[in-house]
């Protein structure tokens, strides 16, 4: 997703907010609280499946996944807003901070935690 397409995004969803006085109830808290019920709704769709399940959902689940993504990334987006972070900014930041923890050398094909690699 490029910067302007998120940045086109927020406006939208800020004037969306305003446009119902919704500004009053989008607290960072709110939002927050917002966020987390939407991603255990994303997680309910992938309990209890397999690891081939959960990559070969029926398409009326996997509408349903899309739905509660979207909803995921409004929130997300929103909150980012309320607090002006740059997410794209952020997410460039936090790649550079794992490239530095997880080195190719070290990390490729292991799921450990960057403290339990071998330096």
């Amino acid at each position: 997703m490029s910067s302007s397409n998120i940045n086109d995004l927020k406006l939208r969803l800020r004037e969306f907010a305003q446009a119902r006085d919704w500004d009053q109830f989008h607290s960072p808290k709110n939002l927050t609280m917002a966020l987390s019920a939407e991603v255990a709704e994303i997680t309910e769709h992938f309990q209890w499946l397999t690891e081939e399940q959960s990559q070969n959902l029926p398409k009326e689940n996997l509408a349903e996944v899309e739905t509660e993504l979207a909803d995921t990334l409004i929130y997300l987006i929103r909150l980012a807003d309320k607090l002006d972070i740059d997410l794209i900014a952020a997410a460039n930041n936090k790649i550079e901070v794992n490239e530095q923890r997880y080195p190719v050398d070290k990390a490729k094909g292991s799921a450990k935690k960057y403290t339990e690699l071998d330096r």
